[in-house]
């Protein structure tokens, strides 16, 4: 039986969600006409307490409009030196909306009002002018860990002093949401846009919400149509995410006790992890301390039918997600056991 912890990318639509897809009322949605779509979008933007909302096709997609909506060319972003944005997006910020990241290294992938303060230019010609900040909330690289919603008002509050907007690059943040026991409102209550993917945890297929005010989303509907991203009848997709956010959001919970439970038990058998990370359905650890690299114990891990993710020469990342039962994490603590019984 195949286990496959390399990402929550990989979870399947759920019987509901196909039954909605099949379904769905559809229409031009570059026209406006996608009834499905307007109902999605219309749900995000309830359930993050903002005006609008925009279904793109993925995350990146989402936060690479926001940038280019929020900066000029040849502006600065603030942004987490090993945030989605900066590590992932194929240099999107650079490419597409013109501008140069200044990268903070954060305490476990968070930053603090204080380093984003020192981070903002001042009134200087030889410098670009500091135009957005970035916030992953989870943060991928760091093991899922999340910005509290006073850790993002303390942001704010330095941001709105500067008037530089405030993007959350939220492709997790339901569960952030979840594992604070919060409302995903309050955690976006303090941003100026937030992106989110129903295509992860949430399980539905395809896409991303990208929301913030009326005229932010207007304008971001332009760019979306500029970069190929009008989608005509989506509304097939969106019935998915509809279900997404109406049944899939609670449940994330089993996959952060997954997430703990899995992480203990590694760190029972002296393999070096940093429990402070283990807040959400990411586990990240360091293989270097059996005297292995991650590519070996990829490979010992996929002779026995598990998958993972190599970060680095030593750092292996297990994601939990729906379809991923306690009886499976109990199997694959077993066959850790098993390759450190055997360094």
């Amino acid at each position: 039986m195949l286990i496959d912890l390399r990402s929550d990318t990989v979870t399947l639509p759920t019987t509901e969600m196909r039954k909605a897809m099949y379904e769905a009322k559809v229409g031009d949605d570059v026209y406006g006409e996608d009834p499905t779509v307007r109902e999605l979008e219309e749900l995000g933007a309830e359930m993050t307490g903002k005006e609008a909302a925009l279904f793109v096709a993925s995350g990146t997609m989402g936060n690479q409009i926001a940038a280019m909506v929020h900066t000029q060319r040849g502006d600065e972003v603030i942004c987490e030196s090993e945030c989605h944005m900066y590590y992932y997006e194929v240099a999107g910020l650079a490419y597409l909306a013109g501008v140069q990241t200044r990268t903070i290294t954060g305490e476990r992938g968070i930053l603090s009002a204080e380093a984003v303060d020192r981070a903002i230019r001042g009134d200087d010609i030889h410098q670009p002018r500091t135009s957005l900040i970035c916030l992953e909330n989870t943060h991928n690289r760091a093991g899922g860990t999340y910005y509290t919603p006073d850790d993002i008002k303390a942001i704010k509050a330095i941001a709105k002093h500067h008037d530089i907007p405030v993007h959350i690059d939220g492709a997790r943040i339901f569960n952030a949401a979840v594992a604070q026991n919060l409302a995903v409102e309050k955690i976006a209550k303090h941003a100026d846009s937030v992106s989110f993917c129903l295509s992860k945890g949430l399980c539905a297929p395809v896409g991303s919400l990208l929301v913030g005010t009326s005229q932010f989303i207007q304008r971001a509907r332009r760019i979306r149509k500029m970069l190929g991203g009008g989608m005509r009848q989506a509304g097939v997709l969106a019935a998915a995410g509809i279900v997404a956010l109406k049944t899939m959001v609670t449940r994330l919970e089993e996959d952060h006790i997954h997430a703990k439970m899995l992480a203990n038990q590694i760190a029972n058998l002296g393999i070096n992890i940093d429990m402070d990370t283990v807040k959400t359905n990411i586990v990240l650890f360091d293989v270097q301390s059996i005297g292995m690299s991650a590519e070996k114990f990829a490979f010992l891990l996929d002779e026995q039918g598990i998958k993972c993710s190599q970060f680095g020469d030593y750092k292996i990342r297990l994601v939990t997600h729906h379809g991923i039962s306690k009886q499976n994490i109990e199997s694959v603590i077993k066959v850790i056991s098993n390759i450190v019984k055997g360094c």
